[in-house]
């Protein structure tokens, strides 16, 4: 027999997980119903562990078994919902993470047909499988930066966001997803995020390019709409698009104002942004008016920009997944190596 039951209905995950993953890469939305079958099969899975260790022969194994299994539930889960809390999760993210604490507490075991050989082949001493794939997953994680950097220096291209992001035309920002790494003074790691770039126009009712071409009128606040449209979520689904009328707005005499001055210094409120912020209860993502006003300046007058895709986590993921069920643990194997395990 190649491994349990129970392991083997485990390895349904892994399509499950690789589907996440595309996902995440494409459209940076995993839908909520992913999760639900993989974490009911878990409980399921985790209960038959239970009642089958708890049958077996012996207590140490009973005792190791769930000792592993509250710590993998007790200390995994409540870590992603606290990286989630402070943003460093997605809510996908973290909903995987706590569905491989319930799904793979301890090692699986498959056996594969020659004598003395089984996946994973290196397993941890501590035997928390869940722990192991998420050390993988960090490991993988820490691939991309060096990936993204190796990418910008064969095309040519030499800047301090080169590890973290790359250029695109600013007229094009709309179509990608993470952050800009560009303000006005220059590289910035906290630039505006795409998505409450995208909630912003479809709030207001015009394009980047409506902006770009006209960003003296749109700069004020005079522009915006009487009844702004529900700004959605900030997905390509959902991105702001052409205006409805498919034309550039032209200011009005009424816009300009009595004096005539219309440089940013002298508008309360440029392009709205605190407006904006206020009428959908700052939800934007974390997004402050600042960061939209310089967002929006930056893609006024550059014709290129810098941008951050940041890293669709549930891709190290799954990769942290396959190489867990085949290879093992790959941090333990390194410490093994310069002798600290």
């Amino acid at each position: 027999m190649l491994g349990s039951i129970p392991d083997l209905l485990r390895l349904v995950a892994v399509p499950v997980f690789g589907w996440a993953a595309y996902r995440d890469v494409k459209t940076r939305r995993v839908p909520n119903r992913t999760w639900t079958p993989l974490a009911v099969l878990a409980v399921v899975l985790l209960l038959w562990d239970a009642y089958t260790v708890w049958a077996g022969p012996t207590a140490v194994g009973q005792r190791l078994f769930f000792i592993r299994v509250a710590i993998s539930l007790g200390f995994v889960v409540p870590l992603s919902y606290g990286f989630w809390l402070i943003g460093g999760f997605g809510g996908a993210d973290a909903k995987a993470f706590m569905l491989v604490a319930v799904l793979f507490p301890v090692y699986p075991v498959y056996y594969l047909p020659m004598p003395s050989v089984a996946l994973p082949l290196q397993q941890s001493a501590i035997g928390l499988f869940s722990l192991t794939i998420l050390s993988n997953t960090v490991l993988a994680g820490i691939v991309y930066p060096l990936a993204v950097a190796a990418g910008n220096l064969a095309r040519g291209r030499f800047s301090l966001a080169m590890f973290i992001g790359r250029p695109v035309a600013a007229a094009n920002v709309t179509e990608e997803y993470g952050r800009l790494l560009e303000s006005p003074d220059g590289f910035d790691r906290g630039g505006l995020d795409l998505d409450a770039l995208r909630m912003y126009l479809r709030w207001r009712d015009c394009s980047l390019a409506d902006i770009r071409a006209d960003p003296d009128h749109h700069r004020r606040p005079t522009s915006l709409p009487a009844v702004p449209n529900d700004p959605g979520d900030g997905s390509l689904a959902t991105d702001g698009g052409d205006s409805a009328s498919g034309d550039v707005a032209e200011p009005s005499a009424n816009d300009i104002g009595a004096d005539g001055m219309d440089h940013p210094d002298h508008i309360d409120d440029p392009w709205g942004a605190e407006r904006f912020l206020n009428d959908i209860d700052h939800s934007a993502y974390g997004t402050s008016p600042d960061q939209l006003r310089d967002g929006l300046d930056v893609l006024v007058e550059e014709d290129e920009v810098w941008i951050s895709p940041g890293i669709p986590f549930l891709v190290p993921m799954f990769a942290g997944l396959v190489v867990s069920l085949t290879y093992g643990d790959v941090l333990f194997s390194l410490l093994q190596a310069v002798g600290l395990a």
